[in-house]
């Protein structure tokens, strides 16, 4: 009993545990009697006995120990006590397992609580996937993820995939439906999956333009009462309306979507009322629409609103309220932050990192792109109201920039002269343009850079170049990462055929901006002028990446290729260009040749058809192809050729002698003979028209022969005394004399002499009198292509400053890439 402590004794009732007592030496038991005797037999199981002492629920008995001692202990239904009786009150029972001891008797068993010894848990049972519940929730998984997928497939584009799963997930819904009813669960069905099924299908539907089908899904969500807040795909479907030009059905829609929409979604009733407003514009309803576009803007203005409502004032022709409408178009507020925000401001390294993060972040591109478009929209809207306004376009452009200047949007101001300005060059009042850009002369560098560049162009359309030049430098000094100045300064330069200095300021327009295309085009040219079709070559390849459909890009490849002496990529690349202007009749015209070059005649002769058909004035081709119908033995057709080129000129008379020999050809002797007669009429000292006449009289049989023959000699005669007498006067020139006027003749007429010898070489290969034309060959006959975009092929494009994109609503500025005049 030494190791028994009575609650009484001690505070902690608890205390003592850790000690040994030998009541628990589980040794000992196989040598107690009545602890044998309670195993073996039923005594152990009976039920426990009436509490003797209370605040115990078991009764006790003596039981001797090893030691002798006598403790009392519980019946074999229950568990020893551990706590000595003192003045009739028992000590609570404490647990015995939570020790670590165990009942069993295995000698030598180690301790383990845990019960570690006895190996992993057996394995979780498996799910019953046969059970109704289990198939339900498999099937509801199925369609929430067809739901997914049709949603990403119609994000990046696959609409028609987006469709079929949207179709599969309706049926797959359906089903699982019939199976709730099945199994008596069809007051669980999942609404809102029904309604994500319904809405995903319609809106497939409408992507899709399978418009009757969307309108049906739509209704069938409307339609039921016990899908909340389905009133607003009332929306959608006014929006299927309008795409089916169905504005009055749409109208109806909409409003009943207003209906439906309450107050508090003050935002979503705008937008309706918006929309409402664009459809009776569509209508021509400008009253309806202005009542509309005049309750946003009282509610909440907004930019496209405003804009909206200038329009339909302008629509209608109210002057005063295109007034009011621009003033209150200037004052909506846009609800972004200045762009100091973004400037580091002090020397706080963790606030300009923050400054160098948000500085381009979606945030300030989203703010960025609605102050551009705010801008565009007070510009267009100014250009479209100035001249009606005020009784002339000027004055109601000076109206305009007043109110600009004392808006929000103060430098939008100096860009509203510089379009007044290109307004003046659209109506051809060149000299008001020029007074009017002459006035930002004394202006901020910004706005004298773009005015100086815009007189630069002018200037430089107008040939003057030396005041082009000065207006260039103007710009440059205004504002050097100009690169429409940079261009303007290097096409003064080009014009005087320094190419290298004008290839320099071509290559600093690009530093300053690499996707400048005047610049690369410009740059292109002039390494051609340089000879260094290389890289020339390949300037126009990187403009060909970024203008895929560019003639003259095209044009310029094919023609460098042909430098190259590569003809077949040079006929490629003419392929694409007519692929993109298919009747463009110079291009034919260079495949046709390149074809000839190639020894493919008839590619070439369908090639040159289809230009003379085009343009049946250019004198290249119709040689071209009279002289392949001559080589054919087609001489009737070549006749029709010849006397089109008669038409356009009169005063050449190989084209008359072509007719004529034509009919001698094909045996029409009589016909030949009156052209000659008539060309003799004409031309009365040619020799070849009357050695023709010779030979035919003789074959005729006619009297006129001697007649012809005598007016031949003397011809003949008086032809050889005019050699004679250039042959006497070359001679007694002087040498040097007779230099420089070989030399200037030739610097004066080199290119009209190369190209005439180059167009008349089939003429001059044509035999004489014994047998005319009998040799024709059109392999020399060469046809030159003329950009269909300009004038010259070989003129840099000029970089007229661009201050604005317009709309629909006002004409195209005057843009960078036009070449001059």
């Amino acid at each position: 009993m030494e190791n028994v402590h009575l609650a009484m004794e001690e505070d902690d009732l608890y205390s003592g545990y850790n000690d040994y007592n030998p009541t628990f030496d589980s040794e000992e038991l196989e040598n107690d009697v009545d602890f044998q005797q309670a195993v073996r037999t039923s005594h152990g199981r009976r039920p426990p006995m009436t509490a003797k002492f209370p605040g115990t629920a078991i009764g006790t008995r003596t039981l001797g120990s090893s030691i002798g001692s006598r403790i009392p202990l519980a019946s074999s239904m229950g568990r020893p006590m551990t706590g000595a009786v003192q003045d009739g009150a028992a000590r609570p029972m404490t647990a015995v397992r939570a020790a670590g001891y165990t009942s069993s008797l295995i000698r030598g068993s180690t301790f383990d609580p845990l019960g570690q010894s006895k190996g992993p848990a057996p394995p979780l049972e498996a799910k019953n996937e046969d059970t109704p519940e289990e198939k339900i929730k498999i099937l509801e998984k199925k369609v929430n993820d067809l739901i997914e997928e049709s949603c990403m497939a119609q994000s990046i584009g696959a609409l028609q995939l987006a469709l079929e799963k949207a179709k599969e997930a309706g049926r797959k819904e359906r089903a699982l439906v019939r199976q709730r009813e099945q199994s008596g669960n069809a007051d669980h069905i999942n609404l809102d999956l029904t309604y994500s099924v319904l809405l995903n299908l319609a809106n497939q539907y409408a992507n899709n333009e399978m418009y009757p089908e969307a309108l049906n899904s739509y209704q069938v969500i409307v339609k039921n009462k016990m899908f909340n807040n389905a009133g607003r795909l009332k929306v959608n479907m006014a929006n299927i309306y309008v795409k089916q030009k169905n504005f009055p059905k749409a109208i109806k829609f909409y409003r009943m979507a207003l209906d439906q929409i309450s107050n508090a979604h003050k935002e979503m009733r705008i937008k309706i009322m918006q929309n409402i407003g664009v459809v009776f514009v569509r209508m021509g309803q400008y009253s309806d629409a202005i009542t509309s576009f005049e309750h946003i803007m009282t509610e909440s203005p907004n930019i496209k609103t405003g804009f909206n409502l200038i329009l339909c004032y302008y629509a209608i022709g109210d002057r005063e309220r295109m007034k009011k409408a621009f003033q209150k178009l200037i004052s909506v507020p846009l609800g972004i932050d200045d762009e100091d925000k973004y400037i580091p401001a002090t020397d706080d390294t963790n606030s300009n990192m923050v400054t160098e993060a948000i500085k381009n972040d979606k945030l300030h591109q989203m703010e960025r792109d609605l102050k551009v478009l705010a801008e565009k929209f007070i510009m267009t809207a100014a250009k479209l109201i100035a001249p009606a306004i005020e009784t002339s376009f000027a004055t109601g452009f000076d109206w305009c920039v007043d109110m600009v200047k004392s808006s929000q949007y103060v430098e939008l101001a100096n860009d509203l002269e510089i379009n007044k300005a290109i307004t003046y060059l659209r109506q051809k009042d060149f000299n008001q343009a020029v007074e009017t850009l002459k006035t930002f002369e004394k202006k901020d560098s910004r706005v004298k850079s773009a005015a100086a560049t815009n007189l630069s162009f002018l200037y430089f359309l107008e040939k003057d170049f030396d005041q082009a030049d000065r207006y260039a430098d103007l710009a440059m000094n205004a504002d050097r990462y100009n690169p429409a100045a940079l261009i303007n300064k290097g096409n003064t330069v080009f014009v005087k055929q320094d190419y290298e200095k004008a290839a320099e300021f071509y290559k600093e327009a690009l530093r300053n901006d690499s996707s400048c295309t005047e610049a690369l085009y410009n740059l292109g040219l002039t390494y051609k002028r340089l000879n260094r079709p290389e890289e020339a070559l390949e300037c126009f390849l990187k403009l060909h990446s970024i203008l895929r459909n560019s003639a003259q890009v095209m044009y310029q490849l094919a023609n460098l290729y042909e430098l190259l002496e590569d003809p077949q990529q040079a006929i490629d690349w003419l392929m694409q260009l007519i692929s993109v202007t298919p009747t463009d009749p110079h291009a034919l015209a260079k495949l046709g040749e390149l074809h000839d070059s190639e020894g493919d005649k008839s590619q070439a002769f369908q090639y040159y058809y289809e230009s003379f058909r085009y343009f049946p004035s250019n004198i290249d081709v119709i040689e071209w192809l009279g002289a392949y119908f001559i080589e054919t033995q087609f001489c009737e057709k070549a006749i029709q050729y010849f006397e089109r080129a008669t038409l356009i000129q009169p005063t050449q008379v190989k084209w008359q002698l072509m007719v004529a020999s034509c009919y001698r050809r094909s045996g029409n002797y009589q016909k030949a003979q009156e052209t000659y007669k008539d060309i003799h009429r004409k031309f009365p000292e040619n020799v070849e028209c009357l050695r023709f006449l010779v030979r035919l009289c003789t074959d005729m049989g006619l009297k006129e022969v001697q007649d012809y023959a005598t007016k031949l000699k003397k011809v003949e005669k008086m032809k050889e005394i005019r050699e004679q007498r250039v042959k006497s006067g070359r001679e007694g020139s002087a040498r040097g004399r007779r230099e420089g006027s070989a030399g200037s003749a030739d610097s004066g007429h080199s290119s009209n002499s190369t190209k005439g010898e180059r167009l008349s070489a089939k003429m001059r290969s044509l035999p004489g009198s014994n047998e005319p034309y009998e040799a024709s060959s059109p392999k020399e006959i060469d046809a030159s292509y003329v950009d269909p975009l300009g004038p010259q092929v070989e003129r840099p494009k000029t970089g007229a400053k661009k201050r604005v994109e317009d709309d629909d609503f006002a004409d195209e500025e005057l843009g960078d890439d036009l070449l001059p005049e």
